[in-house]
């Protein structure tokens, strides 16, 4: 399968220039808006400055005198996300990203899109993909998939206050939607205890600001799930390629999973086959139980065969 379209485009089968561009991998759609208006875009040998011309593909595009690219197949990533690193390309502080940290894929690889975020202070599993109009996909709120963090606070919380978090809840005129905690410290004993934080949202710092506002104080956040797919045995900074079979159990794209065993064809049963079949698994409950064996049988009394 190679690349994706929005829903509200395939009626048409045209797609926007700018998201034409930015789908091959050469660089982000905004980034294709401003080539375009600088006139660096020509298709079939005439320059546009209309990012909103639409294309049915992406032949005959060219950026800067260069033929643009097919897009790639859609590609899918789990990454452990380890502290320090901000998700962003560019950092305008100078500090490390998450692209100073990933492997290194070859000359020719396809340019990977984080999907949504996690801050500087918190860890675990985010996903890369290949194709921008996937990582929208999977980034809306209306999407409902779930993320999952293990959340480890200092403080003190009822039941009464965590239930109330299903209901959703307004903070500083944001209102978040409904979260679903649960406690994996259940000892009563020290202060700090891990929680476990099931959200659909993923709001800027919103695990933050929910326990700052139940009087938790955040030591550390790690996101072991989303839509899905887990952090699993990831060490920190690993990367492992989601299977297409996965992508399209979870996500409906990629490619569906096929057994690739034929079906024997059933035998003929022949008149009083069952009669058979229970005189057989009759005799062989028998076994089982120690009937019919003789005295000085044995279940262990044959040597072990070598490897050949």
């Amino acid at each position: 399968m190679t690349g994706l379209l929005d829903q509200e485009e395939t009626t048409t089968g045209l797609n926007r220039l700018a998201k034409i561009i930015a789908h091959s991998g050469l660089c982000s759609r905004r980034d294709a808006e401003r080539m375009i208006f600088e006139g660096r875009v020509s298709v079939h040998g005439e320059v546009v400055t209309d990012p909103a011309t639409s294309l049915p593909d992406w032949q005959g595009i060219a950026v800067d005198g260069n033929p643009l690219s097919a897009p790639p197949d859609v590609q899918l990533y789990r990454f452990y996300k380890p502290l320090g690193a901000v998700v962003t390309d560019r950092d305008p502080e100078g500090r490390k990203t998450v692209y100073d940290l990933l492997p290194k894929m070859g000359p020719g690889a396809p340019r990977l899109l984080a999907v949504g975020r996690l801050d500087i202070n918190s860890e675990g599993l985010l996903l890369f993909t290949t194709s921008p109009v996937l990582k929208r996909k999977l980034e809306l709120p209306d999407t409902g998939l779930s993320r999952i963090y293990r959340v480890r606070a200092h403080g003190v919380v009822t039941e009464k206050q965590l239930a109330a978090l299903k209901n959703g809840v307004t903070i500083d005129d944001i209102t978040y939607g409904s979260v679903t905690v649960e406690r994996e410290t259940l000892k009563e004993t020290g202060l700090n205890r891990w929680y476990r934080f099931t959200l659909t949202e993923g709001k800027n710092r919103e695990i933050r600001k929910l326990a700052q506002h139940l009087g938790l104080q955040v030591n550390r956040l790690i996101r072991v799930s989303y839509g899905g797919l887990t952090l699993g045995s990831l060490a920190r900074m690993e990367m492992k390629e989601v299977s297409r079979a996965r992508m399209f159990e979870l996500f409906g794209v990629g490619t569906e999973r096929k057994s690739t065993w034929a079906k024997a064809k059933p035998k003929p049963k022949k008149p009083g086959y069952r009669k058979a079949a229970d005189k057989n698994r009759a005799a062989k409950d028998g076994r089982r139980m120690g009937v019919g064996r003789a005295a000085s049988s044995g279940r262990n009394t044959r040597k072990p065969q070598r490897d050949r």
